[in-house]
């Protein structure tokens, strides 16, 4: 993406395009690996180190509340990021803590009223296990 598709999409979702939030987002479109909040912060810090780590921290929780930036829970471990572009459900592997993009397809929605009166936004799935580079480890 773009740095005008990046303004646009910042604009186009209610925010102003700051220039941490610029580098943020810009960050997460250039790589697909899942950071940490922390290593965000690290990356963009050597870019234009005038960015505070609470900035940076505020910016992803911007970015996720306005539905550009998903953010990956991972139990025990500190959670991930990541931009939304092409729509993708997650691996997370047990033992290394790695979290891979998985092919996307379509879940199908609860029946109406089986959530009471909660109201869904999406469905993602995570799956759970050993990655391709642990598996063989535990196997053996």
């Amino acid at each position: 993406m773009d740095a005008e598709a990046i303004k646009r999409s910042l604009g186009d979702s209610g925010l102003r395009c700051t220039p941490q939030r610029y580098a943020v987002m810009a960050f997460l479109m250039e790589h697909n690996r899942h950071p940490t909040a922390a290593e965000i912060f690290e990356a963009v810090n050597r870019v234009d180190p005038r960015s505070s780590r609470a900035t940076t921290y505020n910016n992803l929780r911007d970015l996720v509340q306005a539905g550009l930036v998903r953010e990956v829970a991972i139990e025990g471990r500190a959670a991930r990021f990541d931009a939304k572009g092409m729509r993708h459900h997650h691996f997370i592997c047990d033992h290394c803590g790695k979290v891979e993009d998985i092919e996307w397809y379509d879940v199908r929605r609860p029946a109406s009223g089986s959530l009471g009166k909660r109201i869904l936004r999406e469905c993602e799935l995570i799956f759970r296990g050993l990655c391709a580079k642990c598996a063989p480890r535990s196997a053996s």
